[in-house]
């Protein structure tokens, strides 16, 4: 379904003879996006796709393409999410049960895929490796981290598996444009148990992606973004300071001594 909208939305401008930045003017938005739109990269909103309607004179049409796509699973969800984040220039993350893909060790992964059960094990290991390139960019992506103290005690393969992640995890937090924070277990429930999520600043659009068993979810709703991004402040308001959380690690990898 949300292929048939790419497609719609592009024959749709075409049939009425307007450029990307005609159709970018009608719903507030740029050109690039417009072009995102008909490439299937991006999601409009329904507010985007409304003032649509009343332009091509296509009644409630586009709107009601949204909701059907919306409601049903995309399997290209967890695809579209890498190509955003290997172009997001800010990415935030809330993690509740493991250490987030992009700072995985290959054996941290190694052993996820194994423990799980995963066919393809180098096949898999190969493509989480290959998504922390987005980190050696020139200007690497400014990443927001927050990570359930859970993630830090949880012990995932052998003893010297966890010590390597542990070490990996303070490399990355000493980083200037890595703000990592550790969400201590002892505020008890907090908005984030609900599930891990991302937030991916990608031009001048921000997505939201939720974690699921099986397969996730891409927003692309600005009030659904919103929401997220104000779960994500109220999870961050109890956490750890960065020096803090540094501490709690440091503290972990020197009992696995």
């Amino acid at each position: 379904m949300w292929d048939f909208l790419a497609v719609y939305l592009h024959f749709l401008r075409n049939k009425h003879g307007l450029s990307c930045a005609a159709v970018g003017k009608m719903t507030n938005t740029a050109r690039q996006t417009v072009s995102h739109w008909e490439a299937g990269r991006l999601k409009p909103s329904e507010r985007q796709l409304r003032a649509l309607d009343d332009t091509y004179g296509t009644g409630d049409l586009l709107c009601l393409l949204l909701h059907h796509a919306r409601t049903g699973h995309d399997p290209n969800w967890f695809s579209a999410h890498l190509e955003l984040e290997a172009r997001a220039s800010t990415i935030k993350i809330y993690e509740r049960s493991l250490v987030p893909g992009l700072f995985q060790t290959e054996a941290y992964a190694r052993t996820l895929f194994v423990q799980g059960g995963v066919q393809d094990i180098e096949e898999s290991v190969a493509g989480r490796l290959a998504r922390q390139e987005t980190l050696l960019r020139p200007e690497p992506p400014l990443l927001w981290v927050l990570l359930e103290e859970d993630v830090i005690d949880r012990a995932i393969g052998e003893p010297r598996v966890m010590y390597e992640q542990l070490s990996r995890l303070l490399e990355l937090a000493a980083k200037p444009h890595v703000m990592l924070r550790v969400v201590p277990r002892s505020i008890g429930f907090h908005p984030g148990l609900d599930g891990s999520f991302k937030l991916l600043g990608v031009a001048r659009e921000t997505l939201a992606y939720i974690e699921a068993s099986g397969g996730g979810r891409l927003v692309g709703d600005p009030a659904e973004v919103h929401a997220f991004e104000i779960r994500y402040d109220r999870i961050g308001t109890d956490a750890l300071s960065r020096s803090a959380s540094r501490q709690l690690i440091e503290h972990a990898l020197e009992s696995m001594r």
